[in-house]
């Protein structure tokens, strides 16, 4: 009996404790109680709560384990089970756990909350929402309940949902750190880097101890060409925390130098691989490949970037573009669209052709013009193009296109869209744009699949991690705008980055006057723009035009095999591969 009177008043005073929001001293109450080998479910659960708040993860764990155990009913404990094991990566087991709670209570939001995160992670996004909706819907006032909504819409790419979304979770709680930095990195998708850098540090300032805070605000920073303050702050992130690998891969596309000779070498131990998922294994890969490349070491950075690509390539299967590009040559016809209907139309130039092909430089020499306004990566005209095939659709391509151009363009005389894929589109895009121009980047091809081998894209291009698949689709964009250059000549200019980068001058006097524009000598000096950049070449951009990236390739010779292969068989450039 006496035993049974002092555990209820130790739960008792630990309990108080914890609801005033004292946790630590709730903590050696709850360990008091445990030590004197009493058993409470609740209490382990608590504790286990506590533990994980502290980082310690594998205790917590276990201690909600044991709560599991003496009751496993207990929706709470499978729900805070859940939660850890994600955290720990077990994400198979935290799907079970999280479920199992919802189970024995279906009106429980914070498990859908969870299990929506859970299934995030997995990639099953569209049951992600469905979860993350039902929390919502369980316990609309609740912020974090929106801030994973908006996640999980970016992740599905409908950027306009996640920004509302995540705008309604700082409405409900203005000092939710997780959401500025959620709304921020909307933002930078958005294009809209100015306002993404004031979220993100607003939510630095919230809770300064957060690394990803810091390596997102690099990030955004490198964009906009901050390059320096970019720098410091991926930097910080690592110090931070050693193991974030997004903040090693940033860290390795600037320039080494003695300050950063500890990162360099915390990358390449080998417990930073430790219990690593998938995603951070392919950004530790390329970090290394990079940093290898940079110190001229091909052999090493070889084997990373092979490493790198095939476990990206678990992550993103390849995908061949040539099926779309056969059905976009049908749609194109011989009906021209009549200009003198679409007189306020801008000028509209389209930058096509492979990534990492001279299209950044192309576009940062174009918007030197204070009329021009570049349109950056975004993918306009294929929207209005599929809303143009609407059955129910009346206005035209040239209308919907304009509209979309219109909400980016403060109505500037002429506008720059290099969505590269648009190549496909070229066709389309010369009988149904008015006032269209389409410049075709094009470089060296094992050049240019080697760039692209090396990008480690965010997203959108899965041939990428496939030598022979980039070589594939390096061929079928080739065969593509040379059929359609035969048709719409005149509206297309051959724009070779190997000879801009050689002969710049003669280069950009050529292509401003194929633009019937007037020349003006900061053409030549596209480093000065001060636009921001959101493409893997906004680092290159912002020096001086060189012509240092040509034949890389060669230090790549035995990698490139299996490209070189599949290009051979295009005889114009037999010559150029041996």
């Amino acid at each position: 009996m006496k035993n049974i009177e002092e555990a209820n008043k130790i739960i008792h005073k630990a309990f108080e404790l914890h609801s005033k929001g004292n946790i630590l001293e709730a903590a050696k109450y709850y360990q008091f109680f445990i030590d004197k080998g009493f058993k409470n479910f609740r209490v382990f659960n608590n504790y286990g709560v506590i533990l994980k708040g502290l980082g310690k993860l594998k205790e917590a764990e276990i201690y909600i384990r044991k709560s599991i155990q003496l009751n496993p009913t207990y929706a709470i404990a499978n729900s805070n089970l859940g939660g850890i094991l994600k955290d720990l990566r077990k994400l198979k087991e935290a799907e079970i756990y999280t479920r199992k709670s919802i189970e024995l209570n279906s009106n429980f939001a914070d498990a859908h909350l969870n299990l929506g995160s859970i299934l995030q992670d997995v990639g099953k996004l569209k049951e992600a929402e469905q979860s993350t909706r039902k929390a919502i819907e369980l316990n609309p006032n609740e912020a974090k309940g929106y801030s994973n909504l908006g996640g999980i819409l970016k992740d599905l790419g409908k950027l306009k949902e996640a920004e509302v979304s995540t705008r309604k979770a700082i409405e409900l709680n203005s000092n939710y750190a997780d959401a500025h930095l959620n709304l921020g990195s909307i933002l930078k998708d958005l294009d809209k880097l100015k306002e993404a850098e004031q979220s993100t540090r607003k939510a630095i300032e919230l809770n300064p101890n957060e690394a990803k805070g810091y390596s997102n605000l690099g990030s955004i920073l490198k964009d906009l060409g901050k390059l320096k303050e970019a720098e410091v702050y991926i930097l910080k992130a690592i110090q931070l925390n050693p193991d974030l690998t997004i903040a090693y891969f940033s860290f390795s596309t600037f320039k080494l130098s003695e300050k950063n000779k500890i990162w360099r070498d915390k990358l390449f131990s080998k417990n930073l691989l430790n219990k690593k998922s998938t995603e951070d294994i392919v950004n530790i890969y390329f970090a290394r490949a990079n940093i290898l490349h940079k110190e001229s070491n091909f052999k090493e950075s070889t084997k990373y970037l092979q490493l790198a690509n095939n476990y990206k390539k678990n992550i993103d299967p390849t995908d061949f573009l040539l099926e779309k590009s056969k059905q976009l040559m049908l749609e194109t016809n011989n009906e021209i669209v009549n200009e003198d209907k679409h007189k306020n139309f801008p000028n509209n130039i389209f930058i096509v052709g492979m990534p990492r092909s001279g299209s950044t430089l192309v576009e940062s020499i174009l918007s030197m013009n204070n009329n021009v306004n570049d349109l950056g990566e975004k993918n306009i005209l294929e929207e209005s193009f599929l809303k143009w095939k609407n059955p129910l659709q009346k206005s035209t391509l040239a209308d919907l296109y304009f509209k979309q151009t219109n909400n980016f363009s403060n109505k500037l005389k002429t506008t720059t869209n290099k969505w590269l894929l648009n190549y496909l589109y070229t066709g389309i895009i010369s009988t149904h744009i008015p006032n269209a121009k389409i410049i075709h980047c094009f470089r060296n091809p094992l050049d240019n699949i080697l760039s692209i081998y090396r990008a480690h894209f965010a997203k959108g291009t899965q041939y990428s991690s496939s030598l022979t698949a980039s070589a594939k689709v390096y061929l079928n964009q080739e065969e593509i705008m040379t059929s359609y250059k035969k048709r719409f000549r005149s509206k297309i200019y051959d724009l070779n980055y190997d000879s801009l980068v050689n002969n710049p001058t003669q280069e950009i006097k050529s292509l401003i006057s194929w633009l019937g524009w007037q020349w003006d000598d900061q053409y030549l000096s596209p480093h000065l723009n001060p636009r921001a950049v959101s493409t893997a070449s906004n680092i290159e951009v912002r020096s001086p035009i060189n012509s240092k990236s040509l034949g890389i390739w060669k230090n790549y010779k035995e990698m490139l095999k299996p490209a070189m292969e599949i290009i051979i068989q295009n005889n114009k450039y037999q010559d150029l591969v041996y």
